[in-house]
């Protein structure tokens, strides 16, 4: 089994920076692929940004112009920052990992979440 390390959640004020990081680990862990995604009580998944090995990034619409993403596939970690954050950004964040496990498929790997509350 995977399991994160997720840190960097808390209250917020708007036009606050944020940084979350994450620690993927698991026997035999390769990722090829790390982000983070987030998601309010009753509402859809959404994507904040993910890094691939390659070094290349996808970020989610609502994040465009506010996050930057980079990732250690080696350490299997990855670290976002955010800035200028707004009330609408209050979520519970999950890290994000795709890879392998020895002796298993390809696969997707979501952290616990942590809370992000932004709000005056």
């Amino acid at each position: 089994q995977v399991q994160f390390n997720e840190s960097g959640g808390g209250w917020k004020q708007p036009g606050d920076s944020l940084t979350l990081s994450c620690a993927a680990s698991g026997s035999g862990l390769s990722t090829y692929l790390m982000g983070w995604h987030r998601q309010v009580p009753g509402g859809h998944r959404e994507l904040v940004a993910v890094v691939s090995l390659s070094g290349r990034t996808t970020v989610g619409d609502s994040c465009l112009g506010r996050v930057r993403i980079s990732s250690d596939n080696k350490k299997n970690t990855v670290n976002l920052q955010m800035t200028d954050l707004k009330p609408e950004d209050s979520a519970v964040y999950r890290c994000y990992a795709a890879g392998t496990v020895d002796g298993t498929s390809r696969a997707e790997y979501w952290g616990q979440g942590i809370q992000v509350t932004v709000t005056a």
